[in-house]
């Protein structure tokens, strides 16, 4: 991404970005922000219902979560228009609490791993995601459209699911792609859920809906106070749970940031977004809710289908969420989860990166860019986690740009005739540390060498103790030999690193 210029540049990402104030100004941008978080709310009933089957606990809880974090990371968050609710992910960490345990210790894990976040924000936790290369970004997009698309799955081929749901995800479809080519004044989504509800309740087809996901709320979500012991034991228990879903909330919500910072050509503040998350994970905890981060496939339906880019539409899908599970309950209930499934495989589509996938671009690649997009891929899909996905992808990547830079360090010897006799000159090129450092040791003719060696490092750099150690090795093998070794052109980095760590390292 270009740096911003002041100025002209400054006006192009308002173009691209409208701030709230823009927004609210602009009837047609305000009305595009209002329709898409009603789209986002009526896509979050249903998975916030799923989660909370996921999680152990009453569908309310997820309902309430939803609500309240969707309403806090409005204010609080560093991301626009991203949407944050109760997720899969973190239902699938907290659910041994709520099973083994209860709801208290649950909502208590959920405060504390909201606290667990805002520590690792103020501790600059956000500024790690320069360390995720592109190769992991574009298999995280892609295992993220596969997921969203088995989980719509059951609802296509699960027991008891009737034919008539086919045709009406096929001409959901059907909207969805041919709507925008008419008019993007109302998002197609909304349009493909009114029409197909239409349908549904005028010919009374039997299909499955929204209100057969679970139960809806019928009152507001209170502040509470979770029941538990505050003692060491309480700690012990909770401790774990609390920092795993601490670290995979920060993981998704700050990849799913960076993605939608792609997507819209902005920039936003992560170390914000983290903080956001960790109050409203705290928020929805006091509000008895069960926690939850970024949501991927929402914040699609928002961003790219409905083409949502400021905090109102977030703020609203909560909103509209609570209104329409209290006061629309039974109009919502009615809804047939074949237009959520049309919904969500648009997204899929849109999701996946297919430039990616295209034959002509897998020859250009890299083997090893390529080998790391298909590591994260299968470790996400294949443990239906995204943040081991994303630390398998990164370590991937660490390991073969390892091995590629291990092959660029030469070592050149010559042998010079001076005043004093020969010399043995030996110029060392290329960056050295542990992995390019490994075999240093065996690039050197010790015994064949004459009495006095030259290693010249003006070429390299020393990056770590590995290398160093490698060095003290070459300079012990002469000795023993009874010859005499020079090392120079250490630049002033490498030379204070090498003074510092002769002899705290062991030759080989």
């Amino acid at each position: 991404m270009s740096a911003v210029i002041p100025g002209r540049d400054a006006a192009a990402r308002s173009r691209i970005e409208p701030t709230v104030l823009q927004a609210l100004r602009s009837p047609r941008l305000l009305t595009r922000e209002v329709l898409a978080g009603l789209v986002v709310a009526i896509a979050l009933i249903p998975e916030a219902i799923a989660f909370s089957i996921i999680a152990g606990v009453d569908p309310r809880l997820g309902l309430f979560s939803s609500f309240v974090m969707a309403v806090a990371i409005a204010f609080l968050g560093g991301r626009p228009a991203m949407i944050t609710a109760a997720t899969g992910a973190i239902a699938l960490v907290i659910a041994p609490v709520a099973r083994e345990h209860g709801v208290d210790y649950l909502i208590a894990t959920v405060i504390l791993g909201g606290l667990i976040q805002i520590v690792l924000a103020v501790l600059g936790v956000a500024k790690l995601m320069r360390f995720i290369p592109r190769s992991v970004m574009v298999g995280f997009v892609n295992a993220l459209a596969i997921l969203i698309f088995t989980a719509q799955l059951p609802q296509l081929f699960g027991d008891g699911i009737p034919w008539l749901v086919w045709p009406l995800v096929a001409v959901g479809l059907l909207i969805l792609v041919f709507m925008p080519r008419l008019t993007r004044v109302v998002p197609a989504p909304l349009v493909t859920i009114v029409l197909l509800t239409a349908a549904v309740v005028a010919f009374g087809w039997r299909v499955p809906t929204v209100g057969d996901q679970g139960e809806l709320p019928d009152s507001l979500p209170a502040l509470l106070f979770p029941d538990v012991p505050l003692t060491l034991e309480t700690l012990q228990i909770i401790a774990p749970y609390a920092l795993a879903m601490a670290v995979v909330g920060l993981l998704e919500s700050l990849m799913t940031a960076k993605l939608v910072d792609e997507i819209t050509d902005t920039r936003s503040r992560k170390t914000r977004e983290a903080l956001g998350q960790g109050a409203a994970n705290i928020l929805s905890g006091a509000f008895g809710g069960m926690g939850g981060c970024a949501m991927i496939g929402q914040t699609m339906i928002n961003v790219k289908a409905s083409g949502a880019r400021t905090r109102i539409s977030t703020f609203l899908a909560g909103v509209l969420l609570l209104i329409l599970v209290l006061v629309l309950g039974d109009v919502v209930a009615i809804i047939p989860m074949a237009a959520l499934v049309a919904v969500m495989v648009m997204v899929t589509v849109a999701t996946f990166d297919w430039h990616s996938v295209r034959p002509s671009t897998l020859r250009r690649m890299p083997k090893s860019e390529t080998a790391v997009m298909l590591i994260t891929v299968i470790a996400t899909v294949w443990t239906h986690n995204l943040a081991i996905g994303v630390v398998l992808g990164v370590v991937a990547a660490m390991v073969m740009f390892a091995r590629r830079v291990a092959h660029f360090v030469t070592v050149t010897r010559s042998v010079a005739v001076d005043a004093d006799g020969s010399t043995a000159h030996y110029v060392v090129d290329g960056e050295l540390f542990f992995a390019s450092s490994n075999d240093l040791t065996t690039q050197f003719d010790y015994a064949a060498d004459p009495e006095r060696v030259v290693i010249d490092m003006s070429r390299s750099h020393v990056w770590d103790a590995s290398t160093v150690a490698a060095l003290d090795a070459v300079v012990s093998k002469y000795e023993r030999l009874g010859k005499t070794v020079t090392i120079a052109g250490l630049n002033p980095a490498a030379s204070a690193l090498h003074g510092r760590l002769t002899g705290a390292v062991g030759g080989h």
